[in-house]
C-alpha cells in the first residue's frame, strides 16, 4: 500500500471524490475536504482560466490547512485549448495534487513535481498504465467496468492485481462503488483509495440539476448504458437521459461531432447524464457531511463484520 505523505493525518477515510464534469464545484470540494475525504474538480468546470484561479483561491480559503487536501483534473489532450494556461495557474497556486486525463505527459508531471505537487493519472488498460508510470506519475486511477464517465471494461480485482505487479505507487480504484463497504473491498483488493463519483452527484452541494439527482435515485445497474456514441469515447450514461434527449438506448447512432440533439443545449454531458453502475445503492440526497459520516460508519461496520466472521 502507498498512501502519500500529503494525505497522512488529514483524511478520515481512504476516499477521493472524483472530479465530475459540470457537477463538481467549490461547495462540493470544500465540504468533502472538511469532512475528511479528498475533494477534486475539473478545471474546465469554470468557463475561463481566470475563473478557475478564483475557484482555487476560494477553496483554499474555505478549507484551510486542517482539512483533507484537494485536487484538480486537467485534460491533457490537444483538444483542450486551455491546458497551458490552466497548468500555469495550477503551478502558480501550488494545487496539492492534479488528476490528468487523456494523456500522461512527462512535461506536465514535471511542472507539478516542480513545486512538490502530486500527479495521479486515470487509466483503463495496462498499456496506458505503463505509459503513465514511465511518465513519473505518483498514482494510477484504475477506471474499471461500471465506473461513471469515461470507463474501462476490466474487472477491478484483475486490473488492480496486474497494475500492482509492476507499479509500487498509489493505486486508486474506480468503478461502481457507493458505500463504505465498497471502500473496504477496494482496499482489500489492493487499492490505496476508492474513487467515488456517482454517489457524490446525489448530494446537496453537487452542481447537478435536481432532475439528474432524481434520475440517479430511480436507476439501477440495468439502467446504465456503455457507449461511445455520445462523446466519441466509451462511457456510462443513464438510459433515461438518453431517452429524454430523443435517443433510443438500444439503437444509438454512430458518434458524430456535428450531432445536435434537438438544440445546442442538448449535447454530450450537458443534458445526457453520466452515472456508474453503483446507482442501485443510492437512495437519497444527503449533505456531503452526512454522506461522509455514513461512509465512515459503513466502513467501520464492514471491517468489524469481517473480523467477527473469521474470529479464531
Amino acid at each position: 500500500m502507498a498512501i502519500p505523505e500529503l494525505f497522512r493525518g488529514r483524511i478520515t477515510l481512504p476516499v477521493i471524490a472524483a472530479p465530475m464534469f459540470l457537477v463538481s464545484g467549490p461547495d462540493l470540494v470544500v465540504e468533502t475536504c472538511k469532512a475528511g475525504v479528498v475533494g477534486s474538480f475539473p478545471a474546465l468546470n469554470q468557463r475561463s482560466t481566470e475563473g478557475y484561479g478564483e475557484w482555487l483561491a476560494e477553496i483554499r480559503e474555505r478549507t484551510g490547512n486542517a482539512a483533507a487536501p484537494f485536487g484538480v483534473n486537467l485534460i491533457v489532450h490537444r483538444s483542450n485549448a486551455r491546458l497551458d494556461a490552466d497548468l500555469a495557474e495550477t503551478v502558480r497556486q501550488r494545487v496539492p495534487f492534479v488528476i490528468t486525463s487523456l494523456g500522461a505527459v512527462s512535461e506536465v508531471v514535471d511542472a507539478i513535481h516542480g513545486y512538490g505537487g502530486l500527479v495521479f493519472h486515470d487509466v483503463i488498460n495496462l498499456r496506458h498504465a505503463r505509459k503513465a508510470a514511465e511518465a513519473g506519475v505518483d498514482g494510477l486511477i484504475a477506471v474499471c467496468a461500471g465506473a461513471g464517465g469515461h470507463a474501462g471494461t476490466y474487472n477491478p480485482f484483475a486490473f488492480v492485481q496486474e497494475i500492482r505487479q509492476f507499479y509500487p505507487g498509489t493505486i486508486i480504484l474506480s468503478g461502481a462503488m457507493s458505500t463504505g463497504a465498497h471502500v473496504v473491498a477496494a482496499r482489500a483488493a489492493g487499492a490505496d483509495f476508492a474513487y467515488l463519483g456517482t454517489r457524490f452527484i446525489a448530494t446537496t452541494e453537487s452542481r447537478a440539476p435536481e432532475d439528474y439527482k432524481q434520475m440517479i435515485l430511480a436507476a439501477t445497474a440495468k439502467d446504465i448504458v456503455y457507449t461511445n456514441a455520445i462523446s466519441g469515447v466509451n462511457g456510462n450514461f443513464l438510459s433515461a437521459s438518453l431517452e429524454a434527449a430523443g435517443l433510443d438506448p438500444a439503437n444509438l447512432p454512430e458518434f458524430n461531432r456535428e450531432l445536435h440533439l434537438g438544440s445546442s443545449e442538448k449535447r454530450a454531458w450537458k443534458n445526457i447524464w453520466s452515472a456508474g453502475q453503483g446507482v442501485g445503492a443510492i437512495h437519497d440526497v444527503p449533505s456531503t457531511a452526512e454522506l461522509v459520516a455514513r461512509l465512515q460508519r459503513e466502513y467501520g461496520e464492514a471491517i468489524a463484520g469481517l473480523n467477527r466472521g473469521f474470529a479464531a
